[in-house]
């Protein structure tokens, strides 16, 4: 068990943590959430012993084993890959050292051999035998493949690099196990395996992840960081969300009697109750839902942008025709002889784990690459949107604040009515004076959010929209694309947002286009039972 007792954090201009108390038991997954820099990594940071707070201590049951999601993806450049998986397990790599340098030595005493017995007996009882199949599976669910398993890290892209730092944490049934953000660089089966790995952990899980579905499906409780505080709630994500959404509901009208909103926490609680995600869990969970009380469920400080899509003319039927479009870069044949149709009303998913070809295709359909072979043609009342997968030359080497930046894309000129755009987006008074050159990843995003918005296509495509985006960010982004009543194409590695918007999924493969009239979720089903 960890456990914090009046945790604090004090930097110059504000207090991060006040006297923060909470506990984490073993069996339960905890979800660690906030806005951005409230904090959660900051969070994980003291839990792991890495940073030290302002006041306050960590207490972890003596003797258990905390493993880390190690951020450092060159500390093991020159170690073979399986070997830094086991070296997450400090103490079973120290015997395996240890181990080797006995049985090396040429003059090999008596004193040696009991120390290699008992080095014998505590490798065995950490179950070092397996160590090296152990970490051999857990590679391969991640998508390590078995022929890079003993290279050096060196020799790994960066994604992989991840991957391998991964596997190090989870090895070895680690007693607690701190994860931020995990599910990054992972495609959608090595995200599958990792849940799947999680639910049925049965130690101490805290994670801090963007990926509301991968919270909703792991974690038993959140934990939300708000006003200096840590709130525990019993639940998941969608849990804490639409009781945040109940309590801000209730504190505006306070007029209403208190029976009626006793009622209505009543049915919320009936509707989540049931909704496990651990299924050992589901009873105890369902006990301490029927103990809240109205004084529980509390309003969050969050503030959402707000994203709507809202297209100046309706298109017709004709919306795009693709036929045989091939592109080859750099030697590699991205795109083979790939034609579909798009339809009014569709809302089209690009998924798999070719991104150069997802991408590649959208910027053939944009107009800012050639194809080889094949056409393309858009309706003539058609208009489109576009959010590239990379940014960088809408920003690079601009000086210019906000307002004029998303001025160039507005036939609006008036500071008002700009300034009430960016304001939608959580850039208010001095903030939308900011240079463009020098926003955030999340902040950039914004801006072309702001920039599609304005354009007023009845066509938007996306190339991974949610990269960088806090959880707010990404929640707004989904609610406006369920409710834009035009055609989209989109990317997106965010499970949740593609089972929402998509009710068409496409997958690029080296076989050919897959095209499925279909949910996200009954696609990844039909490609489970059918091996295409």
């Amino acid at each position: 068990m960890i456990s914090t007792d009046n945790i604090s954090l004090l930097f110059t201009d504000r207090k991060l943590f006040d006297n923060v108390n909470i506990k984490f038991t073993p069996g339960n997954c905890y979800g660690i959430i906030g806005a951005n820099g409230a904090g959660k990594s900051t969070f994980l940071k003291i839990l792991s012993g890495e940073l030290e707070p302002s006041s306050g201590e960590v207490h972890i049951t003596p003797g258990e084993r905390l493993a880390v999601l190690k951020q450092d993806h060159f500390h093991f450049d020159e170690f073979e890959v399986l070997e830094t998986v086991i070296m997450g397990h400090t103490r079973l790599y120290a015997i395996m050292k240890e181990k080797d340098l006995l049985y090396a030595k040429a003059d090999f005493s008596e004193e040696d051999g009991i120390n290699a017995a008992n080095l014998e007996a505590e490798y065995a009882e950490l179950n070092g035998w397996e160590a090296d199949s152990d970490a051999a599976a857990i590679l391969t669910g991640l998508g390590i493949a078995k022929e890079s398993h003993h290279i050096l890290m060196k020799d790994l892209s960066g994604p992989e690099k991840v991957r391998v730092l991964l596997a190090q944490a989870l090895f070895g049934k680690p007693d607690i196990l701190l994860l931020d953000e995990p599910t990054n660089d992972l495609d959608i089966k090595s995200i599958r395996w990792l849940e799947e790995f999680l639910l049925n952990f049965e130690n101490t899980v805290i994670v801090v992840s963007h990926d509301r579905h991968f919270l909703n499906k792991v974690c038993t409780h959140m934990v939300d960081i708000d006003f200096a505080k840590a709130q525990l709630y019993v639940g998941n994500y969608d849990f804490w969300y639409e009781s945040s959404q109940l309590a801000l509901q209730m504190a505006k009208d306070q007029n209403k009697k208190k029976e009626d909103k006793i009622k209505e926490l009543q049915a919320f609680i009936a509707r989540f109750s049931s909704n496990a995600s651990k299924a050992k869990q589901a009873t105890s969970r369902k006990k301490q839902l029927e103990k809240l009380t109205l004084d529980d469920i509390r309003p969050s400080s969050r503030r959402y942008p707000y994203v709507g899509f809202t297209p100046n003319r309706e298109a017709g039927n004709d919306l795009l025709m693709v036929d045989g479009l091939s592109k080859t870069i750099d030697g590699q044949k991205v795109l083979d002889n790939i034609s579909f149709m798009v339809n009014k009303g569709d809302k089209i998913a690009l998924v798999g784990s070719d991104g150069l070809a997802k991408t590649t295709l959208f910027k053939i359909l944009m107009g800012e690459m050639e194809a080889d072979q094949g056409t393309f043609k858009w309706g003539v009342t058609t208009s489109q949107a576009y959010f590239p997968n990379d940014n960088s030359e809408f920003f690079n080497d601009l000086q210019l604040n906000l307002v004029d930046w998303l001025r160039q894309y507005s036939e609006e000129k008036a500071e008002s009515f700009i300034r009430g755009f960016l304001g939608r987006m959580l850039f208010s008074r001095d903030e939308a004076l900011k240079e463009a050159r020098v926003l955030s990843g999340g902040e950039k995003v914004r801006c072309m959010l702001s920039k599609m918005m304005l354009s007023g296509a009845n066509v938007l495509i996306l190339d991974e929209p949610t990269n960088h985006l806090d959880l707010e960010s990404i929640t707004a982004l989904n609610n406006g694309l369920i409710k834009f009543n035009g055609t989209v194409l989109f990317t997106s590695h965010d499970h949740q947002l593609v089972q929402t918007i998509a009710n068409r999924i496409m997958e690029i493969t080296p076989n050919g286009l897959i095209d499925r009239l279909t949910t996200y979720d009954e696609y990844l089903q039909q490609r489970d039972d059918f091996v295409v």
